[in-house]
């Protein structure tokens, strides 16, 4: 039994995430919506930060006040297509640090290839956040938790847009302590890995590119 799966549905989440499927969407409001929904992913993927009690002074005068408590957080951009989400997200966390893992999924076997491996110095003290657009066959976030566990033994959160049910699976079956934020579940994969009916290659769509 794997971590838990939350499917994000507060109502302005699913409302972009249906504009972000329309095939319709031009490149420029694409990227538009991905900065939107991923503020908002932001904000309910870190509800259950701990607060503590800091002595402040308003306009007014004294008092306790909450901030956040304990480690700071690091956003991993899985690349290219996880930029699209860290830009939103840092919006709201403008003080996380900011990590890269460059991996492509090889067009015939699925395999997940490195090109570019980049961390904060202290991520080990750190809340870790990895963001990818999409789960699909789990290749490609199960690749990068793995290299993350070589330099981290902290708290470690995926979060996506969509996943399939195959892509959840594989990526419980290897790393069970993971949980995934996603904005929705969808049918199934086709035969060639993508997400059914999902919204297209998000890089692509994103970046203008085919």
């Amino acid at each position: 039994m794997g971590a838990a799966v939350t499917i994000i549905d507060h109502p302005l989440v699913q409302h972009k995430l249906t504009l972000m499927r329309r095939q319709e969407t031009s490149t420029a409001k694409f990227r538009s919506l991905v900065h939107e929904i991923s503020m908002l992913l932001a904000y309910e993927v870190t509800r259950e930060l701990p607060l503590k009690q800091e002595a402040i002074i308003t306009p007014m005068g004294p008092t306790q006040s909450p901030v956040v408590a304990g480690k700071k957080m690091v956003i991993v951009s899985i690349m290219r297509a996880g930029q699209g989400i860290l830009e939103g997200m840092l919006q709201l966390i403008p003080s996380a640090r900011v990590g890269h893992i460059g991996l492509y999924r090889d067009p015939k076997t699925h395999i997940a290839i490195e090109y570019y491996f980049k961390l904060p110095q202290d991520i080990a003290e750190r809340e870790v956040l990895v963001v990818d657009p999409m789960l699909a066959t789990g290749n490609t976030a199960v690749a990068a938790v793995h290299r993350l566990r070589e330099a981290t033994l902290g708290s470690i959160k995926f979060v996506c847009l969509l996943a399939a049910p195959e892509g959840i699976a594989h990526f419980q079956s290897e790393h069970p302590d993971v949980p995934i934020y996603t904005a929705a579940v969808d049918e199934r994969l086709d035969e060639h890995g993508y997400i059914i009916p999902g919204l297209g290659d998000a890089g692509d769509r994103l970046f203008g590119t085919k």
